[in-house]
């Protein structure tokens, strides 16, 4: 069965290019010019993913972002935020904190939105069997199975990708993790077509800032090789 995509857009030209592009890689398409209309739209008709621009009528991306991931009867759909004017690093970091699953910054290739799309629909499936056991490592507590993180007994609010993120860093303690790795592991992506070591960047930097002072030395950057937790 198809996988049903909700394009939020307000470029009308832009829109029908995008949804004919997917709708011919084998997606099913939904979509709207306005963040109000399209929040509805993810609670009526349970879309697989949310492709929406920031600068749009009603909610915009990041609002609309935000209150689709606070929901808890649609916070396990994916979003992607796309934008051609908020392309700096402030944005993407508001972006992914908003809860965002991935930022793709205008112009792009259309072949590199769906990889970004089927890379985020292959991570939400893995991520359907939850790992076992809980994660303690002196004060940080992470509990796979609800994705939960707690720092000196405090829950931490990390993005969906940085609770995985730090996940892998945890179970792979001590090891230094190449950024092509993390890459495919966490992000799922093609590493022959999707090579932005940014992405990892910006993570790891939010993440430090989350888990505070005590833990964020330990995420430590081995320059030209990657990132480890130690």
């Amino acid at each position: 069965m198809s996988k049903k995509i909700l394009l939020v857009e307000d470029d009308r030209q832009m829109l029908d290019v995008m949804r004919r592009y997917l709708e011919n890689h084998g997606f099913s398409v939904i979509f709207t010019d306005n963040g109000s209309e399209a929040l509805m739209l993810v609670r009526d008709s349970r879309p697989d993913m949310v492709v929406t621009d920031v600068d749009v009528p009603g909610l915009d991306g990041f609002s609309l972002c935000k209150a689709v991931k606070c929901s808890a009867e649609t916070s396990s759909v994916p979003v992607i935020i796309i934008s051609g004017e908020k392309t700096g690093e402030t944005d993407l970091v508001s972006g992914y904190d908003k809860g965002a699953d991935d930022y793709l910054t205008k112009p792009f290739a259309f072949s590199v939105l769906t990889a970004k799309i089927n890379a985020v629909l292959r991570r939400y499936a893995a991520n359907e069997s939850p790992r076992a056991g809980k994660i303690r490592e002196q004060g940080l507590e992470l509990d796979p199975a609800a994705r939960t993180v707690k720092v000196a007994g405090k829950p931490a609010a990390l993005t969906r990708k940085e609770f995985d993120l730090l996940t892998l860093l945890l179970e792979k303690k001590g090891r230094v993790l190449g950024v092509p790795y993390i890459l495919e592991t966490v992000w799922g992506y093609d590493m022959a077509t999707y090579d932005n070591p940014h992405t990892v960047e910006t993570h790891i930097s939010s993440l430090r800032k989350k888990l505070g002072k005590r833990f964020a030395p330990r995420l430590v950057s081995v320059t030209g090789h990657g990132y480890k937790f130690e």
